[in-house]
């Protein structure tokens, strides 16, 4: 095990961590019931969900759709992070309503720590890298999506480690699984084919999918676009026909501002596909793709 967590994991481990917090005791006393690990929003919990296959799930804080870029944690959402042996979230830049209850409580594991995931910077509504940034959205990344099924199935290990052989089996499944998924997408499509986001929340799917962001409406998909930015994006389209990736459903009278433009709905947290992590993915890559080609 040592092993994943130095493929994994900086100097400062999640080991040491638990080590400083005064937990090392609790990891080594096997427990008749299982240990309650916590994870924070649905995709965390999709890929929990794969690694826990045939052993007991974890809770989720999180509603679906909810990734905690706004709101508030509930008191029942409290007692469950006080309850658990672990809370894994992904952090601050993402999860900012778990930031209170979360940054510094002594169960609480954050992937954004890890040195083990591709990251890319923020972009501004004309596709440009902000400097300093963190485009939060890891998960999506096929490559991410697997490390941090590796980094789970540690956790839920030293949770749970009766069921340390059932973890290892299926996180290789779902690298196999995502492996193929990822050639199933790129069949017969080329690359860096042009795209619009209304808030741009799927960088960590284009490398994948075969995509490339020509330009988003707004920085945030809670704020209407400005008019400068229509104009912009109507002048730098690099296609005819383009497509429009939204969280949800845009206005016509907007829409009718971008035509010929395709839409396809697609929330950033795949809560609008399925219950399984990897089929939401493939179901999230092919309909763009399909609102591409159009």
């Amino acid at each position: 095990m040592n092993s994943v967590f130095n493929h994994l994991i900086r100097p400062t481990t999640i080991l040491k961590r638990l080590l400083i917090s005064g937990m090392a005791l609790s990891l080594l006393t096997l427990s008749a019931q299982a240990a309650t690990v916590s994870v924070s929003n649905y995709p965390m919990f999709l890929l929990s969900e794969a690694v826990t296959e045939g052993a007991p799930s974890a809770n989720r804080i999180l509603q679906a759709g909810d990734v905690g870029h706004h709101g508030s944690v509930s008191p029942s959402d409290m007692k469950a992070i006080k309850d658990s042996k672990f809370v894994v979230w992904f952090g601050p830049v993402l999860e900012n309503s778990l930031t209170g209850s979360l940054k510094n409580a002594p169960n609480a594991i954050a992937m954004f720590e890890f040195d083990a995931f591709n990251r890319y910077p923020l972009r501004d509504v004309k596709g440009e890298a902000i400097e300093g940034t963190l485009d939060p959205h890891i998960w999506l990344d096929p490559e991410n999506a697997k490390a941090i099924t590796r980094a789970l199935a540690v956790i839920h290990s030293h949770a749970n480690p009766e069921y340390t052989s059932t973890y290892q089996a299926n996180v290789k499944k779902f690298a196999e699984r995502m492996d193929k998924a990822v050639a199933d997408v790129q069949k017969g499509t080329q690359e860096n084919r042009p795209y619009w986001a209304y808030h741009d929340a799927y960088q960590y799917i284009e490398k994948a999918a075969h995509i490339k962001l020509a330009g988003s409406l707004s920085p945030d998909h809670h704020i209407s676009p400005k008019a400068s930015q229509l104009l912009w994006l109507n002048k730098n389209r690099p296609v005819k026909q383009m497509c429009m990736v939204n969280q949800g459903t845009v206005s016509k009278g907007l829409l009718a501002k971008l035509q010929p433009v395709n839409t396809t709905i697609q929330v950033e947290d795949m809560s609008n596909n399925s219950k399984d992590f990897i089929s939401s993915w493939q179901t999230m890559a092919q309909q763009i793709n399909k609102c591409v080609a159009q």
